[in-house]
C-alpha cells in the first residue's frame, strides 16, 4: 500500500485511481462524453485544490448522512434519496449502506447511470413518455428494480408494451397532484381510473402512489409548512382509501422532501420519503424556520464552491472566480461561508462580485474562499467531480456520473 493509501483508508480503490488522473470517465457518463481530470489530488491540503471546485467537508456530509438514517428509521418509514441531488454513485451506495431502499432519479438517462454503477433499485419519480425511453428502462429492469411514475392514461399501453418487449415487469407508481401544481393526475376518482388501467395492464406492477408537494419545500414559516403538507395528506388519503375500496394495491406511498419529511413521516398516511438536499443543505433551505420560529439547524452546510480572489479593484468589491458557470441561481445568490459579513451580490459568466464593505478585513488577492450554493442540485450538475476533505486533507474523489443526464 502507498502512502497515500496509508494516510486516507477511507479511500476506495476507485477514487484513489481516479485522483490520479490516470483514466477518464468516459465509459461511466450516460453521454459517453470525455470527462476532464479531477482539480486535487487526494493528501492535498485544501488551499491547494484548484478553483473553482465542487467540494464536500465530510464531518458535516457524515452526520447528515447518519442524522436523516435514524430519522426515518425511527419513523418505521422507508427512505428512497432523490440521487438528483448529488448523481454521484459513490454517495448512493453510502445512502443504501445507511438503509436506503433504493434511490429516485429524474430522467431515464440519471436511472441509467445509477444501474450501470450497481445501484439496485431505482425510482424514477417522474413521467417518461417517448416509446425509446421507455425502452431504455425496461431494458434496465433486467439488471435492477426499476420503477417510474405515469399520470396519464395514453402511456399504460406503451409501459406496457415496452415491458413486455424487454420480457420484464415495470413497477408504477400513479402520480397525483396534491399542491406541487406540475405533474400528477387530479386525486381522488381519477387517479382511481388511471390506477386501474395499470393494474389491468400486462408487464406492469401497481405499487401505489406518488405524491410529491414540491412547493412547500422552501415555505419558511414551519405553521405554513405544515398546513401545506396537512392539505396534501388529506388528498392522499383519500385516494388510498378509494383505491383499497376498489381492490387497487397501494403498497407505497412516496413523497416528501428536505423541507418537509417530518410532517409526512408523521401524516399516518406515507410510507416512503424521497429527501435529497438534506445532504449537502443549500443557503435556500437554510432559510427555512422550525416550530421556534428560528432556523433550522439540525443539518449541516456540507457543499460549496472552492473559489478563489481573482481580483481587488477597490470600491467594496472583490472579485472570484465563480461565476454564472460556477453556480445556479434559481434560489438566490451564494452566501460566503465563515464570512456572513461579506455578501455575493452579482454574476456574470466568470465572475462574482463580492461585497466587503461590511467585513472586519477586506478580501485579498488570491485568497480561497468557500460559497454556499443557493440551490445545490443544479450546482452540482455543472461539476465533473466531487472533492471530500476532511481537516483540511483532500481525502477522496467522487466523479458526478449523471451529470448532465437530462434525458
Amino acid at each position: 500500500m502507498d502512502q497515500a493509501a496509508r494516510q486516507h483508508p477511507r479511500l476506495t480503490q476507485f477514487s484513489l485511481r481516479h485522483a490520479r488522473g490516470k483514466d477518464i470517465l468516459a465509459s461511466m457518463t450516460p453521454a459517453g462524453r470525455t470527462v476532464a481530470g479531477p482539480p486535487a489530488d487526494v493528501g492535498m491540503a485544501l488551499e491547494d485544490v484548484d478553483t473553482p471546485a465542487l467540494i464536500i467537508e465530510l464531518e458535516a456530509f457524515e452526520h447528515n448522512l447518519a442524522r436523516m438514517a435514524d430519522d426515518v428509521r425511527r419513523s418505521g418509514l422507508s427512505l428512497r434519496p432523490h440521487g438528483k441531488a448529488h448523481k454521484c454513485a459513490e454517495i448512493a451506495r453510502l445512502q443504501v449502506a445507511h438503509g436506503a431502499v433504493g434511490v429516485c432519479s429524474q430522467k431515464g438517462s440519471e436511472a441509467q447511470a445509477f444501474v450501470n454503477a450497481g445501484i439496485a433499485n431505482v425510482l424514477v419519480t417522474n413521467e417518461i413518455v417517448a416509446p425509446h425511453k421507455l425502452d431504455r428502462l425496461a431494458a434496465l429492469a433486467r439488471q435492477a428494480v426499476v420503477g417510474l411514475c405515469v399520470d396519464d392514461a395514453s402511456v399504460v399501453p406503451l409501459l406496457s408494451t415496452a415491458a413486455g418487449r424487454a420480457g420484464i415487469t415495470l413497477d408504477v407508481l400513479v402520480e397525483i397532484d396534491v399542491g406541487a401544481a406540475r405533474c400528477g393526475q387530479l386525486p381522488g376518482e381519477p387517479a382511481v381510473r388511471l390506477a386501474e388501467l395499470v393494474a389491468r395492464a400486462p408487464h406492469l406492477r401497481l405499487k401505489g402512489l406518488q405524491a410529491y408537494q414540491g412547493r412547500a419545500q422552501h415555505v419558511r414559516s414551519f405553521d405554513d409548512r405544515r398546513a401545506a403538507i396537512a392539505r396534501a395528506t388529506e388528498l392522499v388519503r383519500d385516494t388510498v382509501e378509494k383505491f383499497r375500496a376498489r381492490g387497487l394495491p397501494c403498497e407505497v406511498v412516496a413523497g416528501g422532501g428536505t423541507g418537509t419529511y417530518t410532517l409526512e413521516a408523521t401524516s399516518g398516511v406515507y410510507t416512503e420519503l424521497q429527501p435529497g438536499s438534506y445532504i449537502f443543505m443549500d443557503a435556500a433551505y437554510a432559510q427555512n424556520l422550525d416550530e421556534s420560529g428560528k432556523r433550522a439547524t439540525g443539518y449541516r452546510h456540507s457543499l460549496f464552491v472552492y473559489s478563489q480572489v481573482m481580483s481587488v479593484p477597490g470600491r467594496g468589491l472583490a472579485i472570484v472566480d465563480a461565476g454564472l458557470k460556477s453556480f445556479s441561481f434559481d434560489e438566490g445568490m451564494p452566501w460566503v461561508a465563515d464570512r456572513p459579513e461579506v455578501l455575493y451580490t452579482r454574476p456574470s459568466d466568470e465572475h462574482g462580485l463580492l461585497d466587503d464593505t461590511k467585513a472586519s478585513s477586506r478580501l485579498r488577492l488570491g485568497e480561497k474562499l468557500k460559497l454556499i450554493p443557493g440551490h445545490c442540485d443544479p450546482t452540482v450538475n455543472l461539476y465533473d467531480w466531487v472533492v471530500g476533505v476532511r481537516n483540511g486533507r483532500v481525502e477522496c474523489l467522487w466523479p458526478i456520473i449523471a451529470r448532465g443526464a437530462t434525458t
